[in-house]
This record gives C-alpha cells, sequence and structure tokens, in this order.
C-alpha cells in the first residue's frame, strides 16, 4: 500500500488539520472513535493511504477501529487540546501529539532557532516511528501556516530535517497564506517570507492557500456576511480531500503523489500550486443549479472557484490536473477539458502541449452526485509572493521588530537571503509567462556518432 504520513504544525495547522480528518473519516464511514460504520467495501480498499490498522482488525473488518497515520505538533498545548475536545479527538493516537510548554509568539525564528529547534527532535522520532511501520510509504504531507511562530517557523525547521531523511519520498505541504483581512499579526510578512523562501529548497509540492482568497469566497461566492474560521477550515478541508480522493479510493482514471510531481512541476523551483474546488454555490442559488461536468468543468477555471486571490486571466498556466469525483463519462470529462483549453489557449504556456491531466474517482463526497478538484501550476501565484514582499520590504526598510528575531540568534543577513530568494522565484515565474515555443527543423538530417567505435 502506498502510504502518506500526515503532520499538522501549530494552532492553523491543527485547527485545518482536524477538519480535513473529520471530512475523510467521514468519507470512509468511520464513527467518532474509528470504528468502521460504512456501507461499501470500496471505502476499505484503500484505507490504508492514511489509517492504521488499529486493534481488532484482524477479525471482521467491520468491527475493526483505524486510527489516523498523524502527528500533531504545537508550541504551544492550546491547539492540541482543542483538536482533542473536537468532533475527532478520539481518533488520534495520544503518544503522536508532540506538544511544548509556551508558545512561539508569532516570532518566526523563535520557532526555527530556540522553542521549536528543541521540540522537532521528539515530532521526527514520531514521523520517523510512522513512517517506518509503513510497506512503501509514498510521501508525508505537512499542514501549517506560514505566517506563524511553530507553523512557519517550527515547520520550516521540520521540513528541513524531513527532506534530508527522505530525500526520495515526496513531501508536499498545504500553506496557508496571511493577508491583511484576516489578519491581528503584525509581523506577518516577515514570517510568510522566511517561511517560503525555505519551502523553495525543502519541498517537492506546495499547495498555497490564500487567506484572502478564502474571505473573498466566503463572502461573495458562499454570501455568508459573517464568515468565521470554521467556515474557511471546512472550504480548505474539501479541497483537500478532492485532492487527495484519488489516492484513498479507487476509479476510472487514477492518479498519485508521484504521478502529480511529474506532470505539474517542470523545473524543481516551479512548485507553488494555486488548488480549486467546485461546486461552490450559495445556500440561495443551489436549489437553481444542475451539477453536471460542463458546469463543473467552467467553475474550475474561474478566478473564483481558486483558493488563492490572483487573476488567472493576467497570467499563464504551466501545467493543470483535474480531479473529478462522481459517477461521469471519462470521454464526456475529457472532451469538456480539451474544449475549455483550446478556447483559452492564449491562457496556457505552448511551450508544453497537453499540459492538463486528468483524473476520475467514482465515490462523490457526501451530498454531493460529483464535484471537482484543480492543481494549477499558474505564474499567477507571483501575485500574492509580491503582496508579501511589499509588506516586507517597508518593514525591513525601517528594521521594525527586527530585535525579536535577533534576540532569539537569528542574523539579520537572512532577511536579505530571503527576500532575494523570493524575488528570484517570482522572476522565474515571470520568466516561464514570456517564454514561447521555439521549434526549429534542420534541413540536414542530424548524424549520430557510432557509439560501437
Amino acid at each position: 500500500m502506498r502510504e502518506i504520513v500526515h503532520v499538522q504544525i501549530g494552532q492553523c495547522g491543527n485547527n485545518v488539520g482536524s477538519k480535513f480528518w473529520e471530512v475523510i473519516s467521514d468519507e470512509h464511514g468511520l464513527n467518532a472513535i474509528g470504528k468502521f460504520e460504512g456501507d461499501s467495501e470500496l471505502q476499505l480498499q484503500r484505507m490504508n493511504v492514511y489509517f492504521i490498522d488499529g486493534p481488532g482488525n484482524h477479525a471482521e473488518s467491520r468491527y475493526a477501529r483505524y486510527v489516523p497515520r498523524a502527528i500533531l505538533v504545537d508550541l504551544d498545548p492550546g491547539s492540541l487540546c482543542s483538536a482533542q475536545s473536537g468532533p475527532c479527538g478520539r481518533l488520534f493516537n495520544p503518544d503522536n501529539l508532540v506538544a511544548g510548554l509556551t508558545g512561539a509568539a508569532n516570532n518566526w525564528a523563535k520557532g526555527y532557532y530556540t522553542e521549536g529547534a528543541e521540540l522537532s527532535s521528539f515530532a521526527l522520532e514520531r514521523i520517523r516511528a510512522e513512517a517506518e511501520a509503513c510497506d512503501l510509504l509514498q510521501g508525508i504531507q505537512v499542514v501549517h501556516s506560514l505566517s506563524g511562530g511553530t507553523g512557519g517557523g517550527m515547520g520550516s525547521l521540520l521540513l528541513e530535517r524531513l527532506k534530508e531523511e527522505y530525500p526520495e519520498r515526496i513531501v508536499k505541504t498545504y500553506s496557508v497564506i496571511p493577508c491583511a483581512e484576516m489578519s491581528d499579526v503584525v509581523v506577518e510578512p516577515y514570517n510568510a517570507i522566511l517561511s517560503l523562501s525555505k519551502a523553495v529548497d525543502h519541498t517537492d509540492q506546495t499547495f498555497c492557500v490564500d487567506n484572502r482568497a478564502l474571505y473573498h469566497i466566503c463572502t461573495r461566492v458562499l454570501k455568508l456576511s459573517t464568515p468565521t474560521f470554521t467556515d474557511v477550515n471546512h472550504l480548505i478541508s474539501a479541497c483537500m480531500s478532492g485532492i487527495t480522493t484519488c489516492f484513498r479510493f479507487p476509479g476510472q482514471l487514477n492518479t498519485d503523489l508521484r504521478k502529480l510531481h511529474v506532470n505539474l512541476v517542470p523545473y524543481p523551483r516551479i512548485h507553488f500550486f494555486v488548488p480549486g474546488y467546485a461546486p461552490l454555490l450559495s445556500r440561495s442559488s443551489a436549489p437553481y443549479t444542475v451539477l453536471s461536468v460542463p458546469e463543473l468543468s467552467q467553475q474550475l477555471f474561474n478566478a473564483n472557484s481558486m483558493l488563492v486571490y490572483c487573476d488567472p486571466r493576467m497570467s499563464k498556466f504551466i501545467a493543470v490536473a483535474t480531479i473529478f469525483r462522481g459517477r461521469m463519462s471519462t470521454k464526456h470529462v475529457d472532451e469538456q477539458i480539451l474544449a475549455i483549453r483550446n478556447r483559452n489557449s492564449s491562457y496556457f504556456v505552448d511551450w508544453i502541449p497537453n499540459n492538463v491531466q486528468t483524473a476520475i474517482c467514482d465515490i462523490a463526497p457526501r451530498g454531493l452526485s460529483m464535484s471537482a478538484s484543480m492543481i494549477s501550476n499558474t505564474t499567477a501565484i507571483q501575485e500574492p509572493f509580491k503582496r508579501l514582499a511589499a509588506g516586507f520590504d517597508g518593514m525591513l526598510r525601517r528594521r521594525a521588530y527586527v530585535h525579536w528575531y535577533t534576540a532569539e540568534g537569528m542574523e539579520e543577513t537572512e532577511f536579505v537571503d530571503s527576500r532575494t530568494v523570493i524575488y528570484d522565484l517570482i522572476t522565474e515565474y515571470q520568466r516561464q509567462q514570456e517564454v514561447t515555443a521555439e521549434t526549429t527543423f534542420d534541413d540536414e538530417p542530424t548524424e549520430y556518432e557510432d557509439w560501437d567505435k
């Protein structure tokens, strides 16, 4: 079995991660303590990708208990207490809860150099124990916020160590990008840029989730007057569930972490993805909308369905993966995606032909007849990076709050180095957007050397 180890770090990571486990436990027919109460054998077929066989699993499968292959980490024990008292709190193995005594106080350096450095060894030990128990480890997924002291600082340190220890495995992250509309932390631009600069080299796939886009979707698309973090977390977990559905259930066209990596990442540093989800409907409009493959396909490529606040019409798609859920025709899906690709060819880079991958899973999400998720590697990801860089430069120019970071043992030069890495990344994405396909044909056939000589 191709297993995945799940790690959630910090308050944001634990809140989003707990909601993710709540959603996929329901999809696999598990109750609040991990007992199987589903009505289909398909729910059990790939259970071991995210769950461990618990006590009683060698007996009748319907009386078995399943435990999430998850490690929960936070420097402040408060969020772990919330996770344990939540709807799926009794699912988690108590040994896999790694908590500190004091928080990181929104200080990236405290999470990376001091408090987090001490706790990361314990977290790595629990991750190692889960990885060694796997038959064939597919990869490690990390859920965290880029802007927190624990999620950003300690998350960066843990990613660095994971990539050193498991260089052949896919390390992917679901990283929440901060925004001014849903923030009360002044130093978020510092933390986010420092975290992003580490993610460039120490992750294979980074699924970016922008708080600004989530706020926009909740207020403008779902028509929620006062969106809460519960609404936002549910939206993220629904998208995560869609992205991982082909790992967890059988389907007509399946994919895995390695296939996604090969199809979506043309160059090692270009691995920051914009996820999307459909359908996104308000309560008032839902009764008037008929879900169909054309409707889902149109929604996926709309800016209002993307979890990063950006304009895809001002950029280009480098590569795209679409994952459909529900009973539908493979031919119909391929025709719709090809039609959208051809009709909007100017928004796709022309130097990669056939750059839209499709996967279909027969199992629809609870309460819907069908849904779709999209993972796009697009040059539009520059936009949130540029917003963060502008806030970072504004504060660093006046050296505001720098003393809190240097007091934890961080060098001031690291700020400049991190900013340089992000500007290089933005430049690289811009270069991919502007490049055109150049194919030349020689009149004379190419002559190859005789290797036998």
